[in-house]
């Protein structure tokens, strides 16, 4: 297993090389820049050219990346255009906030659509298959920042239940009750699409095992219903799931940028989609890069947790 994740992790590395390429050159021919937005439209030429000299943008696109990379692979992600500070500690700032709402998302997320999606396998063509069904297509056709906005307006605006954005109460000490009404609004917006997907995938699976034969020899052995289900066919109608939880990390990462400006949830999220406003490039480039190692390391979870679900499966 060791030498397989090994392999995988130097086989991602070629990935890397080239998302951050494209990635670099498709924001170097957005229009504009981060000169545009620094300074007076007024400022002379000259002005205009020493700045652009200062931040290293009159080099050739190729040299800039170049430079970028190296200092890159060094742990010198570099200093915000914007914020004249180092874009690691605008990172490391921000990141465990950004965490902590996407763990709660994926969470949440787990523990509601695998039972969900076991019990309508069970009850197949029954109201409450219809039911459901029909909740998850809607859960998929809503746009997460649409659901933000009404689950604000429902809460936080008419109930007055639940704070609409932050992290914190101004007035209160910041304790952990307070953090999780905070955080339970974003966590739930963030998590709708991907309970609705994965309780479809959770039904589709365990529609197939439940039809399988050794799911008949365990009832005929006398076990409980209970057992059978969760023990002997959830097991095996998890490993195809698996493949979908690895995925969601980036999924989860993705849809934070828009939650997170939307309840002005201080975290990762709202810190890039302000960088692609500022043209701040090297936080553009750093939030990129985490996320493209995010998706990695989903496909790389996954794999093995199909060798811990099916023991039949081995690395090599």
């Amino acid at each position: 297993m060791a030498s397989y994740m090994f392999r995988r992790l130097l086989q991602s590395l070629p990935l890397m090389l080239g998302i951050s390429m494209i990635s670099f050159f498709v924001m170097y021919l957005a229009p504009g820049g981060p000169t545009d937005l620094m300074m007076d439209p007024k400022v002379k030429p000259e002005d205009r050219e020493r700045m652009m000299e200062a931040l290293g943008l009159n080099l050739p696109p190729w040299l800039q990346y170049l430079r970028w990379l190296i200092h890159f692979l060094q742990g010198d992600w570099g200093i915000s255009f914007i914020r004249k500070v180092q874009v690691s500690d605008l990172i490391w700032q921000r990141l465990p906030q950004t965490l902590v709402l996407m763990g709660s998302a994926f969470l949440l997320a787990a523990l509601l659509a695998v039972p969900i999606g076991v019990l309508i396998a069970r009850k197949k063509n029954t109201w409450i298959d219809y039911t459901s069904t029909f909740f998850a297509f809607l859960g998929l056709a809503t746009p997460n920042f649409w659901l933000g906005i009404l689950l604000i307006m429902g809460f936080s605006v008419y109930l007055n239940f639940l704070p609409a954005g932050g992290i914190t109460s101004y007035f209160d000490g910041g304790g952990i009750g307070d953090r999780l009404q905070h955080l339970l609004l974003p966590a739930v917006t963030l998590a709708m699409a991907d309970i609705a997907s994965l309780t479809r995938y959770t039904r589709s699976s365990m529609l197939e095992v439940l039809g399988q034969q050794y799911m008949t020899t365990a009832r005929a052995k006398g076990l409980g219903e209970w057992m059978v289900i969760y023990k002997h066919g959830l097991r095996n109608g998890l490993i195809p799931i698996v493949t979908v939880f690895g995925l969601s990390l980036s999924s989860f990462f993705g849809g934070a940028v828009i939650i997170e400006k939307i309840f002005s949830y201080p975290g990762i999220g709202s810190l890039f989609l302000d960088a692609v406003f500022q043209r701040d490039y090297p936080v553009i480039m750093a939030i990129t890069m985490i996320s493209a190692v995010l998706v990695v390391l989903g496909n790389l979870l996954a794999d093995i947790l199909y060798a811990v679900l099916d023991p039949r499966i081995e690395y090599k």
